[in-house]
């Protein structure tokens, strides 16, 4: 139970990674807060009701995570229900495929707050709260192994993704004095419904499979695993760091 009397909010946990990661948390002992943009549909309150099923507290919230007035909002419900959070896990993210001369503001601009203004903004946000109470936390940011790996149609997507490390970084080295530290996970092929599309085109599938050294894709909680190592104390003296938990797919 490496996570046993500590509280997480995990961002866009509503299914894929981040129901794998609030999963894996649960079962390591601790009360999980769901956040997803839309929270109306039951997939939050399904994620809710499994986590409560093994005896945690928790919690649907829903929040734009890219807007300051809603991550506010989102960290006081959580505080005032929950109590005070130990873990925030930057996971909400999206992704669109489109070629670098189509690409148009509007989607750059929505994809790179998603993807990165969004983990700076709940960082901050979280930040200030956990200094303010004098206490120690952990952030874990869930990037992309786009970070390393180029992937054609995505001159929006994999540089906010590469950014994650340096947000990751500079964040540690000013948190990680005042007892918060940070960390960074780089997914490779997850098995998500943002992946569908490859695992339903048996060609594309095995192109990819074929270049993973395990020969699988990977589950959503092969990415809750490792974010609870880096969100528990048996990772202490481990910060600033980004890990790729790709199978082995950055080799190829």
């Amino acid at each position: 139970m490496k996570l046993e009397g500590k509280t997480a909010l995990v961002t866009g946990a509503a299914r894929g990674i981040g129901r794998g990661i609030a999963e894996v948390f649960a079962e390591q002992g601790a009360d999980v807060a769901i956040n997803d943009i839309d929270i109306t549909g039951g997939a939050a309150d399904d994620v809710v009701r499994w986590i409560r099923s093994r005896g945690r507290r928790s919690m649907a919230v829903q929040a734009d995570v890219s807007d300051r007035n809603g991550v506010e909002s989102m960290f006081e419900k959580v505080w005032k229900e929950l109590g005070h959070v130990d873990i925030l896990v930057n996971n909400a993210g999206i992704e669109t495929i489109i070629p670098f001369l189509e690409i148009t503001d509007e989607q750059w601009t929505r994809v790179t707050d998603v993807d990165l203004r969004a983990p700076w903004l709940c960082s901050q946000v979280f930040c200030r709260r956990v200094i303010a109470e004098g206490r120690k936390a952990n952030i874990v940011n869930i990037g992309s192994i786009q970070a390393a790996k180029i992937l054609p149609g995505r001159t929006h997507y994999a540089p906010a993704k590469l950014a994650i490390e340096a947000l990751t970084r500079n964040t540690s080295a000013e948190m990680t004095p005042l007892g918060i530290r940070v960390n960074c996970v780089h997914p490779g092929f997850i098995a998500t419904d943002m992946t569908s599309w490859i695992q339903k085109d048996p060609d594309i599938l095995s192109s990819v499979v074929a270049q993973i050294s395990v020969g699988r894709a990977g589950e959503p909680r092969d990415i809750g695993k490792v974010a609870a190592f880096f969100a528990s104390d048996e990772s202490d003296y481990v910060t600033g760091q980004s890990i790729h938990v790709d199978g082995g797919w950055i080799f190829k």
